[in-house]
């Protein structure tokens, strides 16, 4: 695989809930806002990674759902947030605002591509590109970002990549160590409700 991340750790962070996730639409590039509900699980991560210190660089999605959950995040953390395009999610084209279905595995194997949409090897080689982007700032750097191009980067750390991430939760990713072939990817303990 050509798509190659630095082996330099960082935490990754998906935006919090939006009324189409809790519908189960496919959002893509449609700027759907974080609902009441994302709005508390951003702020519960704020508070989980302030718990866990350290976080010197907040780059983010420009779409409005991850750029306020970063927001959150910086206001609690002290830090500016940076945007980064490259780290936006995956155009879904016709499949935007529609139930997500079956043909993930299909696209992320690369035998059908929506109408209008990106296809996942050009997201897999934007993800990279992007985080690669932001580790290479002062660390440790937060990645805030989307679920589909979370799949792809959980191909990049060899990984099953189909697999959906948790809105609003923390993850540690740190490269292999010796003798491994798949980065580690460790969920934060949640911080208690406020």
């Amino acid at each position: 695989m050509a798509e190659r991340l630095n082996p330099i750790p960082f935490w990754f962070l998906r935006h919090g809930e939006t009324d189409w996730n809790a519908q189960g639409l496919s959002q893509g590039h449609t700027d759907i806002p974080l609902n009441a509900v994302g709005l508390a699980q951003a702020e519960r991560a704020a508070r989980t990674l302030q718990g866990i210190g350290g976080i010197a660089t907040i780059v983010t999605s420009p779409l409005l759902r991850a750029r306020r959950t970063a927001e959150i995040a910086a206001e609690a953390l002290g830090l500016p947030v940076a945007l980064d395009d490259g780290l936006k999610e995956v155009n879904f084209g016709e499949q935007e605002g529609k139930p997500m279905g079956d043909w993930y595995d299909d696209w992320i194997a690369g035998t059908y591509t929506p109408e209008g949409a990106e296809d996942f090897a050009t997201l897999l080689a934007r993800a990279v590109a992007a985080v690669n982007r932001a580790t290479a700032q002062p660390g440790p750097v937060l990645v805030v970002a989307h679920g589909a191009l979370f799949r792809a980067l959980r191909l990049a750390f060899g990984h099953e990549p189909n697999v959906r991430t948790p809105n609003a939760l923390p993850i540690r990713c740190t490269p292999p160590g010796p003798g491994a072939k798949a980065w580690d990817l460790a969920p934060a303990a949640l911080a208690a409700e406020a």
